[in-house]
């Protein structure tokens, strides 16, 4: 433990910090699972979301951040074309 009053107040903010980090990186996630289980609009644009906050807070890179986006636009365009053709079969 630390013993210097500036070292104990980092180590405060530093388990603080990595608890919000973890609430984002665990949305992250588990937007990820939702869109595999199911991938509908809405949870493609929640994945999205949680993509874009986890690179604005440095927490995975930005291009990583775009590399998932760009995953998950393919899906929105598989589901509406998937879509459109059971509504002709019909």
């Amino acid at each position: 433990m630390p013993v210097i009053k500036s070292a104990k107040k980092k180590l405060r903010k530093d388990i603080l910090r990595e608890k919000r980090n973890e609430l984002v990186r665990d949305a992250l996630k588990k937007a990820l699972k939702d869109v595999k289980k199911k991938a509908s609009a809405e949870t493609i644009k929640k994945a999205v979301k949680a993509a874009d906050k986890a690179a604005k807070k440095n927490l995975i890179h930005k291009n990583k951040a775009a590399r998932i986006k760009s995953r998950l636009s393919k899906l929105v365009k598989q589901t509406r074309n998937t879509t459109k053709s059971s509504k002709a079969k019909k």
